[in-house]
């Protein structure tokens, strides 16, 4: 051993002596290609056929929803830097026109496989299980003339014909429409185009009558449109009709210092959003090419804009994919509630907090102790006041309906709703006018920031004393969203965490240069700073023979000062693991610069949303959660919370129950090699097979 352990210093030593700096580009993997290669990671679980049917073309419509977001946003950003003539090289060493020629030729190569799969190996296992979904011709008379009818009492008079001509201008079509290019010949020959909108407020799968029991059948709305035209265009003869879609950037700019009013700035911003260019112009493989000139040319776009597609277009639409068959869907659960919650008649969530922090692991445990903490504090005589932010609610919600009561029951209510969480900008719009009807205290945000921080504080009165009763979550107050994302959160009475909490909601709804919290990392105050001290003083203790060790999970990764400095822990010697689900611009595995580092990645039946910062610090381990991403935009124009596990149960529940489980992961997860690609671990027939979702759903996650 003693040999070994000789022969590999001066192998060590080489590393790093041979190795590139640590701000070199090839050390930074691109954060585009990067999110591409996420969206070839949820291919992989449409592909998977331990998934059960109905969920794998889940996954596919999840992946036309993610691409239509990575152009309206990602794509969006690239081009305008294009057009503004950016040649300024990034943290990978290229271009903006550079990174969009592979962003291109990325996206092409998957949509590629994605159709291949759609139409080779989906379309025959759901014929397999007698769901079909066919060309309108494949129907039987009786079926064509019930979808006719369908049609003619239907979808006819929702369908608005739209003319291009000298007399009548292109028309607009708004983000995300699918659409038909119409052409149709007068009487004399001559032709003509026109623009049909397919309506996104049908169903876009139409179901088709069947006289057989357990077999479905559905056709394509666009399908049905196109069999139907001579209606829309009576004495014309339809020459043809193709299908288009078209992404709009969705990255408008708000101009807030401007502004007077943040709300109206914030719905002109939403309303212009329909006529913000076009990023992305899809067509199928059958469009002429004078047709898609055409185009082209009047939604001003190139030919390299265009992205054909051998199959139909915009393929989120599967999710419209609703037959009763439970036996190829995921079982549904139910969340358990953990035992510090299992109070007695005589006690209430605020008893039960006191005693103990209580941790909840969502989806696993339930979200309902998250809405009975505001119900209980909007009803409770003696709480005296509640704060919090909201960032996606979501609709129906109850926690706002609590909100609402606590008003109800003279409780002041301050709530600050981020107008600016993308793509839910109108329904935070509504909830804030809401609020504000009935007496809530609304803030707005503050300007140049986004507030991303989930945060709840209950103000209770009790005997002669003031106790303050805080919630803070690495998830969004979305019942929906809290049944299918993975996150955390902390009920504590904790006096210093509730002083900062107090110190938080004076920054946010007041005037405060506070600089400095008891407990509380906050962006962009406090909160890069303390990463990197905890990340510094690992390395330090490390050098000192203390074992260095950090865990990191989180969404994103690409903090190019975080990077690194992770790469530094791992020259000295650190044992560096990181759980990333999406963008992950640090190249592991590297010798002499990123040896020490492991990156996983994990996709599965639910998606991976908590954010945990582990530090071993010499045996006195810190843990801390949060809304925050190890990206530039979290940390320096957001404001974000990550928050301290003190107590040593939850500690150790953190690290030895649920970070231990997701790295055991040998199913859904993903290992990153040093040459930027992913993998699927490699499981001998003597190790334990471990999906960490499963795991955690069944309540037997590792210890």
């Amino acid at each position: 051993m003693a040999q070994a352990h000789a022969a590999a210093e001066p192998d060590q030593k080489t590393a790093l002596e041979n190795a590139p700096p640590l701000t070199d580009p090839s050390l930074y993997l691109n954060r585009e290609l990067s999110l591409l290669a996420f969206q070839w990671r949820v291919l992989e679980e449409a592909q998977d056929h331990t998934n059960l049917l109905l969920e794998r073309a889940k996954f596919l419509s999840i992946l036309g929803s993610n691409l239509d977001e990575f152009f309206m946003v990602r794509v969006a950003g690239v081009k305008q830097q294009v057009a503004n003539g950016v040649v300024e090289l990034g943290p990978d060493g290229r271009s903006p026109a550079t990174r969009m020629d592979l962003i291109r030729a990325e996206v092409a190569r998957l949509s590629n496989q994605v159709y291949r799969f759609y139409r080779e190996e989906l379309l025959p296992a759901l014929d397999a299980e007698k769901i079909f979904i066919v060309p309108i011709g494949e129907l039987s008379g009786p079926q064509r003339a019930a979808v006719d009818r369908y049609f003619a009492q239907t979808v006819f008079a929702v369908l608005t014909p739209l003319a291009f001509d000298p007399g009548r201008p292109f028309p607009h079509m708004s983000n995300l429409s699918l659409n038909l290019a119409v052409v149709v010949a007068d009487a004399a020959g001559q032709e003509h185009f026109a623009r049909v909108k397919v309506p996104d407020t049908l169903p876009q799968l139409v179901p088709v009558p069947v006289d057989e029991a357990g077999k479905h059948v559905f056709i394509w709305l666009e399908d049905l449109i196109v069999a139907n035209l001579q209606m829309l265009f009576p004495g014309l003869e339809v020459v043809s009709a193709h299908p288009f879609h078209i992404t709009r950037d969705a990255e408008q700019a708000i101009q807030e210092i401007e502004s007077d009013d943040l709300l109206e700035t914030i719905e002109e911003a939403v309303w212009r959003r329909r006529f913000r260019a076009v990023v992305r112009l899809q067509v199928n493989c059958s469009m002429p090419d004078g047709l898609s000139q055409l185009l082209l040319e009047n939604l001003e776009l190139t030919a390299s804009d265009v992205y054909r597609v051998d199959g139909p277009l915009d393929l989120s639409r599967l999710r419209a994919l609703n037959v009763d068959r439970p036996d190829l869907k995921d079982r549904p659960f139910q969340p358990s509630t953990p035992p510090a919650l299992h109070h007695g008649p005589e006690e209430d969530v605020f008893s039960a907090i006191r005693r103990e922090d209580i941790l909840l692991h969502h989806p696993y445990e339930s979200f309902q102790p998250v809405v009975d903490f505001l119900v209980q504090a909007a009803r409770d005589p003696e709480v005296l006041a509640i704060k919090m932010t909201l960032y996606r609610v979501g609709k129906n919600s109850p926690i706002v309906a609590a909100l609402l009561e606590a008003v109800e029951n003279g409780k002041q209510v301050a709530v600050l709703v981020e107008l600016k969480a993308r793509f839910d900008e109108e329904s935070n719009i509504e909830w804030a006018r809401a609020l504000e009807r009935e007496g809530v205290h609304v803030v707005y945000g503050l300007v140049g920031l986004k507030v991303h921080s989930k945060v709840a504080m209950v103000v209770r009165r009790e005997g002669e004393t003031i106790r303050r009763y805080v919630h803070l979550a690495t998830g969004n107050y979305n019942a929906t969203t809290a049944r299918v994302y993975s996150d955390l959160c902390l009920f504590t009475a904790n006096e210093d965490i509730g002083a900062d909490v107090t110190d938080l909601f004076n920054y946010l709804t007041g005037y405060s240069d506070k600089k400095h919290y008891r407990k509380l990392l906050v962006a962009p105050i406090n909160l890069q700073a303390g990463l990197t001290q905890l990340i510094a003083k690992e390395i330090e203790l490390h050098r000192q023979g203390a074992k260095g060790h950090i865990i990191l999970k989180a969404n994103a990764l690409e903090d190019p000062r975080l990077i690194e400095q992770l790469y530094e822990a791992s020259r000295a010697g650190v044992k560096v693991d990181l759980i990333v689900r999406g963008i992950c611009c640090l190249r592991p595995g590297v010798p002499g610069v990123s040896d020490n580092i492991r990156m996983i990645s994990i996709l599965g039946r639910f998606l991976e949303h908590s954010r945990i910062y582990y530090f071993r610090n010499g045996g006195l381990e810190r843990v801390y959660l949060g809304s925050a991403d190890l990206m530039p935009r979290n940390l320096t124009r957001r404001v974000e919370v990550l928050f301290p596990v003190e107590n040593e149960k939850l500690v150790r529940r953190v690290r030895d129950e649920i970070l231990a489980t997701c790295l055991a992961d040998n199913i859904k997860a993903r290992v990153l090699g040093s040459d930027g690609e992913y993998a699927k671990r490699k499981i001998s027939s003597r190790e334990r097979h471990v999906d960490s979702q499963a795991l955690f759903l069944s309540g037997k996650a590792l210890h």
